[in-house]
């Protein structure tokens, strides 16, 4: 069983408090071991791109699935504020979910970058990736263009990130090609 015995600084709590520093694990005295240890605002802005990767394709990923549907955008509503929820009901007002089920549609997103500025609280968010949308005749390539901001929260099981998006706006949806099948 392996235990904690204070070496450098004192208290484990007080180990982990030294970012940096080589933190050293005894079992029962006998054998030493390095554990390692990395300063969680390192890896933040690989977590924020993942975070904005994610929420795209939870919320443009649709399968002519009512269920799949609510499903993905439910999971995507816990990575952002009600401005996404906003959009989600204005296509929805609109119809765009029955025509997706009953035109048996459906439609993936590709991200191709995700572009964030940490120099600045909350972070700028620019999205771009390709949305292809297929039918039994044809397949629709758009570009996609999306902003946000980005404000820390807590980490839970339907957030692992810790972030959450707000501001989202679509800023471009074009078509760029269709091809016929």
């Amino acid at each position: 069983m392996l235990r904690w015995q204070p070496l450098l600084y004192g208290s484990p709590t007080d180990l982990l408090k030294h970012s940096g520093k080589k933190i050293y694990v005894l079992d029962n005295g006998k054998s030493l071991m390095l554990a390692l240890s990395q300063d969680a605002t390192i890896n933040r802005p690989v977590e924020a791109r993942e975070h904005v990767r994610r929420f795209h394709e939870l919320f443009f990923t649709l399968a002519p699935d009512k269920d799949a549907i609510e499903s993905n955008i439910k999971r995507a509503f816990n990575m952002a504020d009600k401005s996404a929820f906003n959009y989600y009901k204005d296509l929805s007002e609109k119809g765009y979910y029955n025509r997706i089920i009953s035109g048996n549609v459906q439609q993936r997103i590709e991200v191709d970058s995700v572009i964030c500025d940490f120099e600045k609280y909350p972070y700028f968010i620019r999205t771009r990736a390709r949305q292809y949308i297929i039918r039994s005749s044809n397949i629709t390539e758009r570009s996609l263009v999306t902003s946000c901001q980005l404000v820390n929260s807590v980490r839970s099981d339907n957030n692992p990130q810790g972030f959450t998006i707000e501001k989202f706006s679509i800023l471009e949806n074009t078509d760029i090609r269709t091809v016929e099948r």
